[in-house]
């Protein structure tokens, strides 16, 4: 089997050259674009070392039997890849704007790695967790880096220096890293989470837990959160914004799947903060948690920043892409029982769940 990795307009790659070696023993060769890596720290010359093919896009779109990437490959690409390919990437089917119909190409097979069951079988090819974890530790390096205070208590020479406060909103693995990350720089950290099953997990990493009785929790939603009734919202708001106001940094992480993320940071809410304060908003591809969040951009208002970043995972591309390739290897090993045959039986859970287009047609219950 011939696997192929495009050069995207992204700064990191489906697959770096340590896990080569695991994708040749389950009979699965390899073949790039020159430079595909090299953003992320992966140069030609690690790929040569590994004995990958360096070769152009126009072969590896017609030769390749899988093709795997970051993010979805434009509609051209499918168009040039041969007969009954398999595509591997993020397609987000759930997501209302998407159009799986355009998809409809040569036959193929699309695996869309968000669909992937969250269960302890599959927990070793869930890119969302990977990528998650990344961003939670990213969002406070970057509100470190604007927030213009230090983050532990220190004690000097001019007096002791007080810890930063931060709240983080959403205890999934995003939020609960996030936690781990500002309490290792020396913050005061609180969490909330409509969920209270992961109250001990956010203890134990030293935050305060923040609960408001009454939530509605649904295992089976993936990690994300779910609609509230109104009762509950009000109660939410309010808890929120007791704690925004002596809140120096703020991460939210709160995403509906399939819907606009909620609204739990107002206007009033973010003027009520310290001149200085920062926002950091990992739910702004889907609206953004905080009513002034702008997708992919930074702004000020009234003296608090607020940046606006779904994908931060993109600024630590090398680990980040690390996780991704891993990740994708464990995938592909469901797939594979023996060298060089894949097994694309539908019923393993794995391969169902997260094929959204088998062989030309639309599948998935849940799109």
């Amino acid at each position: 089997m011939l696997l192929g990795i495009l050069n995207e307009d992204d700064s990191r790659v489906a697959i770096v050259p340590e896990v080569i070696g695991d994708l040749k023993k389950i009979g699965i060769q390899i073949q790039v674009v020159s430079k595909s890596g090299e953003e992320s720290g992966y140069s030609d010359a690690l790929y040569k070392k590994q004995k990958v093919t360096i070769t152009t896009k126009k072969k590896i779109l017609e030769s390749s039997d899988i093709l795997v990437s970051i993010n979805p490959l434009p509609i051209k690409d499918h168009r040039q890849a041969q007969k009954n390919a398999v595509f591997i990437s993020r397609y987000a089917p759930f997501d209302p704007t998407v159009k799986i119909d355009q998809y409809f190409q040569k036959n193929h097979c699309l695996f869309s790695l968000d669909m992937v069951p969250r269960t302890t079988l599959a927990q070793s090819c869930d890119v969302l967790s990977s990528l998650a974890s990344i961003a939670g530790y990213k969002s406070v390096i970057s509100a470190a880096e604007y927030l213009p205070r230090y983050f532990p208590m220190l004690t000097t020479s001019a007096g002791t220096v007080p810890p930063a406060k931060v709240l983080v909103i959403g205890a999934g693995v995003a939020g609960l890293q996030a936690v781990a990350t500002a309490r290792r720089l020396g913050a005061i950290v609180e969490i909330f989470d409509t969920r209270s099953s992961v109250r001990e997990q956010a203890k134990s990493l030293g935050a305060k837990f923040v609960e408001v009785e009454g939530a509605t929790e649904n295992k089976s939603a993936g990690g994300y959160a779910v609609e509230q009734s109104k009762d509950y919202k009000k109660q939410q708001q309010l808890a929120i914004s007791n704690s925004i106001q002596k809140s120096n940094v703020v991460i939210t992480t709160a995403q509906l799947r399939g819907k606009v993320a909620p609204k739990l940071i107002t206007k009033q809410m973010v003027e009520s903060m310290a001149y200085g304060s920062v926002i950091v908003d990992l739910a702004s591809s889907t609206g953004g948690n905080c009513i002034l969040t702008k997708d992919d951009k930074i702004i000020n208002h009234k003296g608090v920043t607020i940046i606006g970043d779904s994908d931060l995972s993109k600024k630590i591309p090398n680990h980040a892409s690390l996780l991704f390739s891993k990740n994708i290897v464990n995938f592909l090993r469901f797939m594979s029982n023996t060298k060089d045959k894949f097994n694309l039986s539908f019923e393993n859970e794995i391969i169902a769940e997260s094929c959204i287009i088998r062989y030309g047609k639309k599948v998935g219950k849940k799109i």
